[in-house]
């Protein structure tokens, strides 16, 4: 019996292996044809093919010169790039896509404009989270809700893979984030004790697949943290060979001490480091800009890596918080909402929020009552102000400006989001021609749908890339395509050290873009900010095709990125 089934059994092998090879779905084989390829490191474009097998690109040169004689044409599908652009899958630096993937894993306004990974975690990350930072996380939540289910980041980003995204994620780990699991919203300075705490939460974050250490420096409680903590923590990433990337500490007053801050984490913690939407804001700041790419470049020729990124719009988005100062904001949400109901505190906090300091960042002093737009509310009675400026939401309550603030604030229990105008265009243009200049949309991806019609959003969130190809490419060629695509591609990905992504070559995953330089365009503008870009024809995340002749086909093959300390 033994000696029977011992014979029969490379047969029973043989026959298992002819069913599983008949059976198994055959190898993707995708032909981009045609297409004017950019490869993302800056060079000439040529006219030529790419061939992607699953995920991966395999062949790719002139037309006419890929080994496309084994292939049947059944085995072989093919994208026609005629008349069109190329290139790798783009970089969105500073996305805010943490809660937004979770409503909608299309990624809509990201992959209508060529976007194949969202690098999340300005200052706040949805990792690593206690007990208290999961309640407040889940009071706070405003139209979109969902059940956290993680605690660290690698959890939150495997079980978002996992849910289904059409573009690939990463995170830098929150410093704020860092803060608030040991110290809470308090405005005091870690023990020595705390401190050992913060750091070990940074080196499971950086083995986790982090990209580095995020701060945002203007807000409480991040604004609490003084340079040496952030500079301890950076010496933890940068045993990981992570990256330091911040919000400064200042954006406008005092913007030359806060780059100085940076230079200076960089140099004490050996640390990259990089500049969330470099800007100069407020009028009376936007001289500063000259001075501040001298100090980067001093830097750079004394050996330190220092780069930036931006989006290109002359307005930032963010919250009314940043119109008053970090120390009524200690606690949280609801002290901040306790003392503005005191009569004392809301006087003084009137008095400040009108008057000039380099204590902390009044973005409202900086933008005006006029240049103040009023876009995300957490209360359905307050959305009917989505889109008007605070002044004149002050003519309807019959308030000062100030006044109304704090009022909103109280009654909708938020921060509320709104839209500072505080940028020159000439700065703008300055900025994305600067080598080291990477984009960032700092905003959600969205679509012109569902839930996400009951807020306004800044047009960035559907416009940011599309437009620097358009308006300052195509139109106004304040930088040539080869450029931009670069900035777009290789450049975040080399700051980011992420391997086989950022640009077009044999043996690197297939996230490919493919667009009409002729007709990509922002269609977004501030009065109706939910409109998709136009232009982009077809994008591959992984070699999956999301999306097809300008449609999304639904896929959602986004992976985890992770950074160079992973330990898998």
């Amino acid at each position: 019996m033994k000696k029977n089934t011992l014979f029969a059994l490379p047969f029973l092998l043989f026959f298992l292996s002819c069913k599983n090879e008949k059976t198994a779905p055959k190898t993707d084989w995708i032909l981009v044809k045609n297409g004017t390829i950019y490869n993302g490191l800056g060079g000439e474009s040529f006219v030529g093919d790419v061939l992607i097998q699953g995920d991966t690109i395999a062949q790719m040169g002139r037309t006419g010169t890929l080994n496309l004689a084994d292939f049947k044409a059944e085995n072989l599908k093919i994208v026609d790039a005629t008349g069109m652009a190329v290139a790798p899958g783009f970089i969105n630096m500073l996305s805010w896509s943490t809660e937004t993937l979770i409503e909608d894993g299309r990624s809509m306004s990201e992959i209508k404009q060529g976007i194949t990974l969202e690098v999340m975690g300005e200052g706040n990350s949805m990792g690593p989270m206690n007990d208290s930072i999961i309640r407040e996380s889940i009071n706070n939540m405003g139209d979109i809700q969902y059940e956290i289910k993680w605690k660290t980041l690698g959890g939150y980003l495997d079980w978002l893979a996992k849910r289904g995204v059409s573009c690939n994620i990463a995170s830098f780990v929150g410093a704020t984030t860092v803060r608030e699991n040991v110290l809470g919203s308090k405005n005091i300075a870690p023990t020595n004790l705390e401190l050992e705490k913060m750091k070990n939460l940074v080196r499971e974050a950086m083995e986790e697949g982090a990209m580095g250490v995020g701060s945002a420096l203007i807000y409480a409680p991040g604004f609490y943290a003084k340079t040496d903590e952030l500079t301890q923590l950076c010496k933890v990433a940068a045993e990981y060979d992570g990256m330091y990337i911040s919000h400064l500490r200042s954006e406008g007053n005092r913007l030359s001490e806060a780059v100085d801050e940076l230079i200076s984490i960089s140099k004490n913690a050996k640390i990259r480091a990089e500049i969330y939407h470099l800007k100069a804001a407020g009028k009376q700041n936007w001289s500063k800009m000259d001075k501040i790419i001298a100090k980067i470049d001093s830097a750079q020729k004394n050996g330190l890596a220092i780069s930036a990124n931006m989006y290109t719009y002359i307005a930032g988005a963010t919250g009314l918080d940043a119109a008053m100062p970090p120390s009524v904001q200690e606690g949280g949400i609801k002290e901040w909402i306790k003392r503005l109901k005191d009569e004392k505190i809301r006087k003084q906090v009137l008095k400040d929020m009108t008057t000039p300091t380099d204590k902390w960042e009044n973005l409202y002093l900086g933008a005006s009552a006029k240049g103040t737009l009023l876009c995300g509310f957490k209360q359905d009675s307050l959305k009917y102000l989505t889109g008007k400026t605070l002044e004149e939401a002050a003519k309807i309550f019959k308030k000062s400006p100030e006044e109304t603030a704090i009022d909103l604030v109280i009654k909708d229990g938020s921060r509320v989001e709104v839209v500072y105008f505080l940028m020159s265009e000439e700065n703008v243009k300055k900025q994305l021609q600067l080598p080291y200049v990477s984009f960032g949309s700092d905003a959600g991806s969205q679509a012109p749908e569902g839930i996400f019609l009951k807020s306004s959003t800044h047009p960035r969130a559907y416009g940011n890339f599309a437009r620097l190809l358009g308006k300052y490419v195509r139109d106004e060629k304040v930088l040539s395509m080869s450029e931009a695509i670069y900035k777009l591609t290789a450049l975040p990905a080399a700051h980011l050290k992420i391997k086989k992504r950022g640009t077009l070559a044999v043996g690197n995953f297939a996230d490919v873009v493919i667009f009409d330089p002729l007709s990509i365009q922002d269609n977004a503008t501030f009065e109706k900010p939910h409109q998709l870009a136009t232009g982009v024809k077809h994008v591959f995340v992984n070699g999956i095709q999301v999306l097809k002749t300008g449609e999304h086909t639904g896929a959602k093959p986004g992976r985890v990125v992770r950074g160079p300390g992973w330990k898998n």
